[in-house]
């Protein structure tokens, strides 16, 4: 399966990146490489992408698994190398995950199977040499 995207130089140290989908993501860099703040950093991207990759696998287990899940959070914390270039060594996802009595045993196996299994991001990460941890906890709502 291919994808594609383009990533147009926008002035300065920004960025318009699309994807085959048509929507486009603004990059920009630190005001002290000369960025504006026009948008999302490269690396914070790649976090996003690993958490939304991972939090569309667990509720999608959770859900055929018959569990009432009403919200999930991916909450990313990630550690990068001093030296350049300062790739991701260590990343931490914590899953918060709400909903009306969730077995967790069941979650935890739903993380389990992305993080191992699934997760495209998680997998290609951990084969580079990061760090990749999963916990979770869970809420429950009315």
């Amino acid at each position: 399966m291919a994808m594609t995207a383009n990533v147009s130089w926008a002035g300065g140290v920004s960025f318009a990146a699309q994807g085959a989908t048509g929507h486009t993501v603004i990059m920009d860099g630190p005001a002290e490489k000369g960025g504006q703040n026009k948008g999302s950093r490269p690396m914070e991207l790649l976090l996003m992408g690993l958490g939304g990759c991972t939090s569309f696998d667990v509720v999608g287990i959770l859900q055929k698994s018959r569990q009432d899940v009403v919200d999930c959070q991916a909450q990313i914390s990630a550690e990068r190398a001093d030296a350049v270039p300062s790739v991701f060594t260590k990343i931490h996802v914590h899953f918060v995950v709400s909903g009306r009595n969730l077995k967790p045993k069941v979650v935890e196996r739903a993380i389990r199977l992305s993080a191992q299994e699934y997760c495209s991001a998680s997998i290609m990460l951990v084969n580079a040499g990061v760090e990749v941890t999963h916990d979770f906890s869970i809420v429950e709502v009315d």
